[in-house]
């Protein structure tokens, strides 16, 4: 009994590629715009140093980026799959990367949330 692969015509992963191209650039300047409102915003805050909590806002923003990236790549590594048992295998290793990268961001915030209450209490 002979297996048949199915396999996903090079014309349609061509296109597939170029529409999560555009995509990926609408959401990154969404981002950079979102980027530079925080920095006008920072730069107009007393010079006493970063707010309490915008330190947290600001990586939170940098790990927003970081996670709308982190889709597309595996989108565009989907649209050059040859066939779906490769495109199974890249879904299986992106979930479990993701969920090591998000665990990884939620510790980080935790932590900076955590030196910005002691710092308003010192303060207080």
């Amino acid at each position: 009994m002979s297996q048949n692969s199915f396999e996903i015509p090079q014309q349609m992963r061509d296109l597939t590629e170029k529409n999560i191209e555009q995509a990926r650039a609408m959401c990154s300047q969404f981002i950079d715009a979102m980027t530079q409102a925080m920095s006008v915003w920072s730069k107009a805050m007393p010079s006493n140093g970063m707010t309490p909590g915008f330190k947290v806002i600001d990586r939170a923003t940098k790990f927003a980026k970081q996670n709308v990236d982190a889709p597309f790549s595996l989108a565009s590594d989907l649209a050059k799959a040859k066939d779906i048992p490769e495109a199974l295998t890249l879904q299986s290793r992106f979930a479990q990367t993701q969920m090591q990268v998000y665990a990884s961001q939620a510790q980080e915030l935790g932590r900076l949330m955590a030196e910005d209450v002691q710092r308003v209490q010192l303060r207080s």
